[in-house]
């Protein structure tokens, strides 16, 4: 049964490719808007859910992952800033802050209907930054695709004195130990 990614970005396809295991990518196109009143957990989740299921109808034989990250402070939602100013201003909002992201993962299974969703929270403390620590950082990485424009992957972990939470990929965007498992219910042999 083929394997999709509902997702266009090349993060989580580098942490998928960790698996070992043959996909390939789809883009889901599906409107992100949160839902009026809706907590950060359950739009991550059912944005999951959303890109997986658009692209049942296009593989009606295959094993569709989706996965959705939404990073909030307090009610204050961060996504990707898109731009310079805008990841310069979200920094500045969290700088000195616990950050929580809520990245979910679901698995459908296009043949039998079978939905498997999981939310996996980190919870990331930001160091008390100088506006020059954060411009120098924005403008060495360029972290404009990312929720809350830091990417701890890379120099983005200076920028922080703490993280924790269950799964290291989910920061990253795609939490693997939630998948595998998934994987494994459908009868998936990962190497």
């Amino acid at each position: 049964m083929p394997l999709i990614l509902a997702s266009t970005s090349i993060y989580r396809r580098q942490l998928l490719e960790r698996l070992g295991l043959p996909f390939v990518v789809a883009r889901p196109d599906i409107d992100e808007t949160p839902l009026d009143g809706e907590m950060p957990d359950q739009t991550a989740e059912r944005l999951a859910i959303a890109k997986a299921k658009v692209l049942m109808e296009r593989s009606p034989d295959a094993l569709i992952i989706g996965s959705d990250q939404v990073a909030h402070l307090g009610a204050q939602r961060f996504g990707k800033p898109g731009s310079v100013p805008k990841a310069v201003a979200q920094l500045q909002q969290m700088r000195g802050q616990r950050v929580v992201f809520h990245t979910a993962v679901a698995l459908v299974n296009s043949n039998t209907g079978n939905i498997q969703v999981a939310g996996v929270p980190t919870v990331v403390h930001f160091r008390d930054l100088s506006d020059d620590e954060i411009v120098r950082y924005v403008e060495k990485e360029m972290p404009l695709d990312c929720a809350g424009s830091a990417k701890a992957e890379g120099l983005g972990i200076s920028l922080l004195d703490a993280l924790s939470g269950d799964d290291p990929t989910a920061l990253i965007g795609l939490p693997l130990i939630a998948l595998s498992r998934m994987l494994r219910a459908e009868g998936v042999v990962i190497p």
